[in-house]
């Protein structure tokens, strides 16, 4: 669940989440088929919107533009008008289908138009904002596709979906600091950062001692716990959703193993998942750990 991880895209040699948009379950083949083809054209839908927030070099303004004409297009299919591009009306077939809650696709489309113009976030409350659109819908997407859209199971899925996009950003401190040209991305807490003595250059020249260390595992540590608030709804949800629910879930305390493990050196030792990994994954996944 954006949580949700890309298996399909995803060979044991790469990190949990490595390409364009990450955590989705591409069509896996742990789906029910009649699921595989609503899946597509979701994820089509969000890879295509986030390269245009995050691919290439448009400018600042070409970005925006294109995102909303995609979110022009969902505007059109929330006012039960067809849309314009043939991407957009088999999303609106999707929709209609399984029952789908345009507003998700919309906080989607909002939280890249974020991703174009915010580089820093002051608050650890700013970043669960942003996963709020960038990382939950995805969750709440799936769980109405499997027809287990309840509260108890949103309030899980929130909790999945957003601690996998820490994870993702604590994995990434290094390559996200050459988003933006000079500029960087950090989605590291500028308070926390502050309180702590760790400055934005420090991250460029990849301190490494006691105090980042510290720093660095408290990140870490607040996202495993997230995960682990959520972790009941891969044994809640039944049969091969449960299952794949179960392999992310495990998939992210892998990658959180391995965080911890790096000692703050995330420059020269982010997290990579092998053939051992993915046996141990799937160990805990079949029997429900």
């Amino acid at each position: 669940m954006q949580a949700f991880s890309k298996p399909a895209e995803t060979s044991p040699s790469l990190t949990l989440a490595h390409t364009h948009y990450e955590n989705f379950p591409v069509a896996s083949l742990l789906l029910p088929s009649h699921l595989r083809h609503a899946v597509t054209v979701i994820y089509q839908f969000a890879r295509e919107a986030d390269d245009i927030a995050d691919e290439g070099d448009a400018t600042e303004a070409a970005r925006l533009h294109a995102l909303q004409a995609y979110e022009d297009e969902l505007l059109l299919m929330q006012a039960y008008i067809q849309p314009s591009k043939p991407l957009f009306i088999a999303l609106q077939h999707v929709v209609k289908t399984h029952k789908l809650d345009v507003q998700l696709l919309l906080d989607l489309i909002n939280a890249f138009k974020q991703d174009v113009v915010k580089t820093r976030y002051a608050t650890f409350d700013e970043v669960l904002d942003y996963c709020r659109r960038s990382a939950n819908p995805v969750g709440r997407l799936m769980l109405q596709l499997y027809g287990s859209d309840t509260p108890q199971h949103r309030v899980w899925s929130d909790q999945i979906c957003s601690a996998l996009q820490l994870i993702n950003f604590y994995q990434d401190i290094a390559p996200d600091l050459q988003k933006h040209g000079a500029v960087g991305r950090i989605y590291l807490c500028q308070d926390e950062m502050q309180a702590a003595g760790i400055s934005e250059q420090d991250l460029h020249q990849q301190r490494l001692d006691a105090t980042w260390e510290i720093f660095f595992l408290h990140n870490v540590m607040r996202a495993e716990d997230l995960l682990l608030a959520g972790k009941p709804l891969g044994r809640a949800l039944p049969g091969r959703i449960g299952f794949e629910l179960r392999m992310m879930i495990a998939g992210g305390e892998r990658i959180l193993h391995k965080l911890k493990s790096c000692r703050g050196d995330i420059y020269h030792h982010r997290p990579i998942l092998k053939a051992y990994d993915w046996l141990l994954i799937l160990l805990k996944a079949l029997f429900k750990q």
